[in-house]
């Protein structure tokens, strides 16, 4: 015991700990990774035998192990790390389970041997004797041993180090023990792993073109959003004129679908008093995420003359706001359903470490919408979001998509979610019903619900075949009732209405960042902030009086359109249009001049032909209005 005290570490919740449930839930892949993970460690023993380590874990793409280490691993190391793993896999060593007391599992830990190749003395495992004390009583504590590596660890894994498969080390890079700040700073080496050769080789080329279309690159590029940590801060970007392009057209995009749909549109200031998130629940257990507080005195005098000052919160959510308007007017049940829809601005305190270019930021404008209706209005309600759904994948031809459905678990009820078991089955029913009879797409995943309700994440995959998460669909039957909602019934009773929360459109800022990657920069005409360019040959006079009414024809149908009528030449007035990546260029020479004609070059479509000048005009501005992909 006494290398823990003189190393003490706080015990706290690991972050990442999966219950034994999440674990025999495990796919054939995660354990793959979660196995490399554990060669990994036995490698790195080999070279450095004083490694401490934290914890392993299979992740999205691959797997990682936080450890603690004297020596400062770089990606040159990485070569002589992967030799070492290659021998442990050629040796195919079992993964053997070994289920032990908890007082053995501390014997061991204190000895160094736990997260090593053999004891240790003078360097207790002490992150495992932390670890071991977030392991419930009652709860089995078990190591997986291959060759002379034992580590504390619930597994499960694949049968033996040869069947890991093909593998690969990425990177290196810092983490905070549990993600405290307060912790050891550990380094944290990253890999990946596949089942072969031919499968790891196609998730490389996909990363490349990945970094390819990096939406920070080519909005960088395309001049389409800037990001002044000195001035605004960070993960609050500005939108620059092309990029506030993009902003309207999905604006303009979503008004128009939701209007036909019945929603109406409201507006919220972009903050509330500390009473509002109280009331939803959303203070204390969302605190963490939101910006603190704003004080304001506005009685005068001071806490000592008993005067408290008001606390107000930038909002980092809309629906709180949306069911004080509901609450503003008396409602009828023939006032249902009530579709509330806006463009709400929300800020969300992410951490510094986790803001990443568009797709994670501090300052965000989410395609929100509030429905309140009835239980009998609900499935058809459910159903027409699930539509608006689909047919925005058409348009941005999302070919290639998945319903994540999370639900409660009934025995966190009280605690992680609101105890109301009988609401929880009546809604998850409910929605799980919509889903099968709609023939959704569909994945049903547990204790992933919203505190107040199921929820639904919708996934998509981009062009290149990486999945991102777009939206969030939920209903939500506690929320409403905190803040006394109600609507006279048939019966002349008082009813709380259902909420659904939906945004199809997510945020602007993850959706583009998505769409930039999605399209590489080449967006549809319709979205394209550069629509069209009209280019003469030369600067002859007849061309330019011939090409400018093209031009003004197309601005005074609101076409987003420029012209280059200089003696610059004409290759290279080409190049550049391709290299800002206007979508339809326009070109007219002599002979075009002389037969009415304007010739279409596409971006990336090369040349075209000639057409007639009013049929060119005519197809562009009917596969703008129809939004053709």
């Amino acid at each position: 015991m006494a290398e823990e005290n003189q190393n003490p570490l706080p015990a706290q919740p690991n972050p990442e700990r999966k219950t034994l449930d999440d674990r025999a839930k495990m796919t054939e892949l995660e354990r793959i990774r979660h196995s490399c993970a554990h060669v990994m460690a036995t490698a790195i023993l080999r070279l450095w035998p004083d490694a401490q380590f934290a914890y392993g874990p299979p992740v999205e793409n691959g797997f990682y192990y936080d450890m603690e280490l004297s020596h400062r691993i770089a990606p040159e190391d990485f070569e002589k790390i992967e030799a070492e793993m290659k021998k442990e896999i050629k040796a195919n060593n079992t993964f053997e389970k070994l289920v032990v007391t908890r007082d053995q599992a501390i014997k061991d830990a204190e000895s160094g041997r736990l997260g090593g190749l053999a004891e240790r003395p003078g360097n207790a495992s002490k992150f495992k004797l932390d670890l071991l004390k977030q392991i419930p009583e009652g709860e089995p504590i078990s190591y997986y041993k291959n060759g002379d590596f034992i580590d504390l660890c619930a597994g499960p894994h694949v049968m033996r180090t040869g069947n890991v498969g093909a593998f690969k080390l990425t990177s290196v890079a810092s983490a905070y023990y549990k993600g405290d700040e307060k912790n050891p700073q550990l380094q944290r080496i990253y890999g990946t792993a596949f089942k072969n050769k031919t499968e790891m080789e196609a998730y490389f080329t996909m990363i490349e073109e990945a970094k390819r279309r990096d939406h920070r690159k080519i909005g960088a590029e395309m001049g389409l959003f800037a990001l002044d940590t000195e001035y605004v801060g960070p993960g609050m970007p500005l939108w620059l004129p092309k990029g506030t392009v993009l902003v309207e057209e999905l604006e303009k995009l979503a008004k128009e679908t939701e209007f036909a749909a019945g929603y109406v549109r409201v507006r919220t200031p972009h903050l509330a008093k500390e009473k509002m998130y109280k009331t939803s629940g959303h203070l204390p257990y969302y605190a963490e995420s939101m910006f603190p507080a704003i004080e304001v005195n506005e009685k005068g005098g001071t806490a000592a003359e008993g005067v408290e000052a008001e606390r107000y919160y930038l909002k980092a959510m809309n629906c709180p706001h949306h069911h004080r308007i509901f609450a503003a007017e008396p409602k009828s049940y023939r006032d249902l359903p009530l579709r509330l829809a806006e463009y709400g601005c929300c800020y969300r305190y992410e951490q510094s470490g986790e803001l990443f270019g568009l797709m994670r930021v501090r300052s965000l404008n989410m395609n929100d919408a509030h429905i309140y209706c009835t239980e009998d209005q609900f499935a058809a309600e459910f159903k027409a979001v699930n539509d608006m759904y689909l047919k925005y994948f058409k348009i941005f031809g999302l070919d290639k998509y998945q319903m994540r459905f999370s639900t409660h678990d009934p025995a966190k009820l009280g605690q992680k979610f609101v105890n109301e078991p009988e609401l929880w089955k009546k809604t998850e029913d409910m929605v799980r019903k919509v889903l099968v009879e709609s023939g959704i797409n569909f994945v049903e995943v547990a204790n992933e619900a919203a505190f107040y309700g199921p929820k639904i994440d919708v996934q998509v995959w981009s062009a290149i075949g990486r999945e991102f998460t777009i939206a969030t669909n939920q209903v939500d039957f506690a929320v409403p009732a905190k803040f006394g909602l109600t609507y006279r019934d048939k019966d002349n009773s008082n009813k709380t209405p259902l909420c659904i929360h939906r945004a199809p459109l997510g945020t602007h800022e993850r959706f583009i960042g998505f769409l930039i990657e999605h399209y590489a920069g080449n967006f549809p005409l319709w979205l394209a902030p550069d629509q069209v360019r009209v280019l003469t040959l030369n600067d002859d006079a007849s061309l330019i009086d011939y090409a400018q009414p093209i031009v003004n024809e197309l601005r005074a149908n609101q076409v987003r359109v420029d012209a280059d009528f200089s003696a610059t030449p004409f290759k290279a007035k080409i190049a550049d249009a391709e290299k800002t990546r206007v979508h339809t260029m326009l070109v007219i020479g002599g002979r075009d001049m002389e037969g009415g004609n304007v010739s279409v070059r596409l971006h990336h479509g090369g040349p075209q032909g000639a057409k007639p000048k009013a049929q060119v005009i005519a197809e562009i501005l009917a596969a703008i209005k129809e939004r053709k992909a």
